[in-house]
């Protein structure tokens, strides 16, 4: 008789730093789902929500722009099992979500399959970049959902 053997759940830190109401369930399950199809199934991923004025201060420390932004991520090199650290400003996802005419919680799932995309190395400094980068972004959100997938705001 064979064994079914499944790898556990990738580990997933989610803390939330700032007032809005988030469904930190449903940004897990997009996680998951995103780490899975990326192939970083065993990976630990970090997710740190936070206001404007986080993201802008971190944005400037660490890009030195100084302005808020939706995602920023940090990969981490090397042979651990941890992919790396990413912030979502939710202030910022909740104004996309409204000009685009979504919920917040479907743009912080699009910007949590973004910061996975930023992790394992997709970036979007130039158009061919970003096109194949939303390209990959709708198709993990079409494994989330059984309509059509918000549309990426493009920075």
């Amino acid at each position: 008789m064979g064994s079914c053997h499944r790898a556990a759940p990738p580990v997933i830190a989610l803390r939330d730093r700032q007032r809005l109401p988030v469904d930190r369930r449903r940004l897990r399950r997009t996680l998951r789902v995103a780490l899975h199809a990326l192939g970083v199934w065993d990976h630990e991923l970090s997710l740190t929500l936070v206001d404007d004025r986080e993201i802008r201060r971190l944005n400037a420390r660490f890009r030195g722009v100084r302005r808020r932004t939706d995602v920023l991520a940090f990969p981490l090199e090397g042979p651990a099992p941890v992919l790396g650290e990413a912030v979502l400003s939710v202030e910022t996802a909740r104004r996309q979500a409204k000009a685009l005419g979504h919920s917040l919680a479907e743009e912080l799932d699009l910007l949590a399959c973004h910061a996975c995309l930023h992790l394992v190395g997709y970036d979007d400094r130039d158009r061919r970049e970003a096109r194949l980068m939303h390209a990959r972004e709708m198709a993990l959100l079409g494994r989330l959902y059984a309509r059509p997938a918000p549309t990426l705001h493009v920075r």
